[in-house]
């Protein structure tokens, strides 16, 4: 994948408690400047971001009920409605991980149902919280409820960077558990072969904090690829 690929994959993250409009202007620049696929941020930054974003094409991702999805659901439809009143083009909300585990599978679908009816929504399953079969029975809820992707991770992910191949295979469980799902990969992926690592399980969207990283190393290589090509000739 060449830079300009390797960007337009990207979910940039952006969740900084207490982060000032400047350094929120900083971030926005960069992801205008990299062509990032979105930009996600908190609540709270959601307004602002998308200010700063305007007519760039990025979209702006609202993260809803992060780490776990805990809030009631009266609570995460209002959080979800006020990212849609905000501007927000998506959001990434994390599925009721503790009502999932302790098989209320019926109340985490009809939750889901609902805040898919708000905005395009990306469901985070919490895959390091899951066994393979409830990866699997996770992502199937996920198509049934409407979104239009499933997601691994978020903050506070179990699964940690030695562990990336684990969340490769959860990305096989999840890509063939919801055919025609995307899947987004997140959670502790901060080089580009960390990110060909996601992209060759089947992952459609990353998502990192690590963006710009990412793709200055994919230039570079390429950079350095001309280079040896020059010395060849």
């Amino acid at each position: 994948m060449n830079n300009m690929e390797v960007a337009k994959i990207i979910d940039q993250t952006f969740l900084e408690k207490g982060a000032s409009g400047q350094k929120i202007k900083e971030v926005c620049k960069e992801a205008k400047q990299y062509g990032f696929r979105g930009f996600c941020v908190l609540p709270e930054h959601t307004k602002f971001a998308k200010e700063c974003l305007q007519g760039s094409g990025i979209k702006v991702t609202t993260l809803i009920d992060e780490p776990t999805g805990a809030s009631e659901h009266k609570a995460r439809m209002k959080m979800s409605q006020e990212a849609e009143k905000a501007g927000s083009d998506e959001i990434d909300v994390v599925m009721k991980i503790d009502d999932f585990k302790n098989g209320k599978y019926e109340e985490v679908l009809a939750d889901l149902k609902e805040i898919c009816k708000v905005l395009p929504t990306k469901v985070i399953i919490g895959s390091g919280y899951l066994t393979d079969e409830e990866i699997k029975r996770a992502s199937e809820i996920v198509k049934t409820a409407g979104a239009i992707c499933v997601k691994t991770a978020t903050i506070n992910d179990p699964l940690d960077r030695a562990e990336l191949l684990e969340k490769a295979k959860h990305i096989r469980i999840m890509k063939g558990s919801a055919p025609g799902l995307l899947v987004k990969a997140a959670g502790s992926i901060r080089t580009l072969a960390d990110l060909g690592m996601m992209v060759q399980a089947g992952a459609d969207i990353i998502g990192t904090s690590s963006g710009v990283e990412i793709v200055n190393e994919a230039r570079n290589i390429k950079t350095e690829i001309k280079q040896d090509n020059r010395i060849i000739e």
